[in-house]
C-alpha cells in the first residue's frame, strides 16, 4: 500500500481499481481555486511527480503561471493529462498541498508591500496542525515574501522561527529571540537579557520587553546596561503586549496626542473599529510603537530598533503603514490563512479520451484552457 492511501477519499480508490479493470482512459484535469490567490505549486507538484515516478509511469503537467503570479478566482492554475487509473486516487493529497500555501504566499506579499522597509520572521510554527502544514506555510511566506522583494524592493521575510523549515528562506537556521517564559525564569527582564547575551553573545539582542508590563522602564534599562549594543544598533525590544491592556505610559488620549505628534494624517477621515484598534487601541498599537520610539529617541538611543509581534496580518500592516510607524521587524503567524475554507483548490476532469467533457457549471475550465498561455 502506498503512503497516501489511507489518507485518500476512498471514492477515489475505488474509482482507480474500477478503471483498472474496466480499461483506461487518458484525462486531462484542471485545477482552480474560489479566491485570488499567489501561485505557490511546487510542494505540491513535487510531491506528484514523485508518486508518478514510483508508479513507473509518466504525466503532462502544463502550468499556466509561474510560481508567484498572481492567479484571479475560477482561473485554471494547471492542467494534469495522464492515465486516469494513475492520477484518480492523488487529488486529495495533491489539494491538501496547493491550496494552502497559495494563500500563504498571497498574504505574506500583501503584508510585504504594506511595510515594504520592515523586515518580517515567519513565527508560524507554534499555529500550525504539525510539521507537514509548517513546511506548507512557511514555503508560501518565502514565495509572497520574494514576490514582494522582486517587485517593489520590499525587504521582506527574512527568515523563520525553525530550523526545519529555515531554508525556504536561504537559512540554515531558524531565527528569533527570546520567549516570555525566558524572562519569568530570570525573574526580570534585564537578567534574561544578560542571561541570554552571555549564552549566546554574538547573536543579535532583541529583548521582550512587555512581561511586567513595564515596556518603557525595563526597555530604558536594558538599553542602558547594554550602551555601546544600543548605540551601535545592535539591539532590539521587542513588544507583544497583550490585547488586554496598554503599553506603559498610554492610554486612549496619549495614544491619540502621540499619533497626533507623529502621523497626524492618519487620523483623518473615517477610520474602521478595527483600524482605530490598530492605531490607537491597547496591546501592540500604532501609538504604542511611536511611544517607545520617542522614549528610545529622547534617551539617546535612536539606533535601537523595535520589532512587533501580535495579529500582524495583511490589515494590520496595511494600518500601520498608514501610521508610517516606524517598525524594524515584525515576527508574524498571521500570514496563515484566516478562514481555512478559502484555502480549497478544486480538480475537474475535463476531457476524457481527448474529448471535452466537464460537470455542468465548470464549463469555464475548458475555455481556459485554450488561452491559457497568455498567462504566463
Amino acid at each position: 500500500m502506498e503512503k497516501h492511501t489511507p489518507y485518500t477519499d476512498s471514492y477515489f480508490i475505488r474509482t482507480r481499481k474500477i478503471v483498472q479493470e474496466k480499461g483506461e482512459a487518458k484525462v486531462t484535469y484542471a485545477i482552480f481555486m474560489r479566491r485570488p490567490v499567489t501561485y505557490a505549486p511546487k510542494l505540491a507538484l513535487n510531491w506528484l511527480q514523485k508518486v508518478i515516478s514510483d508508479r513507473n509511469e509518466t504525466i503532462e503537467i502544463r502550468e499556466n503561471f509561474r510560481e508567484g503570479s498572481w492567479v484571479g478566482a475560477g482561473e485554471p492554475m494547471l492542467y494534469v493529462t495522464g492515465k486516469m487509473s494513475c492520477i484518480v486516487d492523488l487529488e486529495t493529497i495533491f489539494l491538501q498541498k496547493l491550496g494552502p500555501p497559495c494563500v500563504a504566499a498571497y498574504n505574506a506579499y500583501n503584508m510585504c508591500i504594506e511595510m515594504k522597509q520592515t523586515k518580517f520572521i515567519a513565527m508560524d510554527a507554534r499555529h500550525c496542525a504539525g510539521s507537514e502544514m509548517s513546511d506548507l506555510m512557511s514555503y508560501g511566506a518565502s514565495v509572497g515574501s520574494e514576490k514582494a522583494i522582486r517587485k517593489l524592493g520590499a525587504k521582506g521575510f527574512i527568515g523563520c522561527a525553525a530550523d526545519a523549515t529555515s531554508h525556504y528562506f536561504g537559512k540554515k537556521k531558524g531565527i528569533g529571540s527570546m520567549p516570555h517564559a525566558l524572562i519569568g525564569y530570570a525573574g526580570s527582564t534585564i537578567e534574561a537579557a544578560k542571561m541570554f547575551h552571555e549564552i549566546y553573545p554574538y547573536e543579535p539582542l532583541t529583548v521582550l520587553i512587555d512581561y511586567f508590563g513595564k515596556e518603557i522602564t525595563d526597555g530604558l534599562e536594558v538599553c542602558n546596561f547594554f550602551e555601546k549594543l544600543a548605540k551601535s544598533g545592535k539591539l532590539s525590544l521587542r513588544l507583544d503586549t497583550h490585547g488586554g491592556r496598554y503599553v506603559e505610559g498610554l492610554d486612549v488620549p496619549e495614544s491619540y496626542a502621540v499619533l497626533d505628534r507623529r502621523a497626524p494624517e492618519a487620523l483623518r477621515g473615517f477610520r474602521t473599529d478595527n483600524e482605530l484598534k490598530y492605531l490607537i487601541g491597547s496591546g501592540v498599537s500604532a501609538a504604542s510603537v511611536w511611544h517607545l520610539r520617542e522614549k528610545l529617541d529622547q534617551e539617546g538611543f535612536k539606533k535601537v530598533g523595535i520589532t512587533c509581534s501580535s495579529g500582524f496580518d495583511p490589515e494590520k500592516c496595511r494600518v500601520f503603514a498608514l501610521a508610517s510607524t516606524p517598525v524594524n521587524v515584525v515576527g508574524t503567524g498571521s500570514f496563515l490563512p484566516d478562514s481555512w475554507s478559502e484555502t480549497y483548490a478544486t480538480a475537474d476532469i475535463i476531457e476524457y479520451d481527448g474529448k471535452p467533457l466537464v460537470k455542468v457549471g465548470r464549463e469555464f475550465l475548458q475555455k481556459t484552457k485554450k488561452s491559457s498561455n497568455q498567462n504566463k
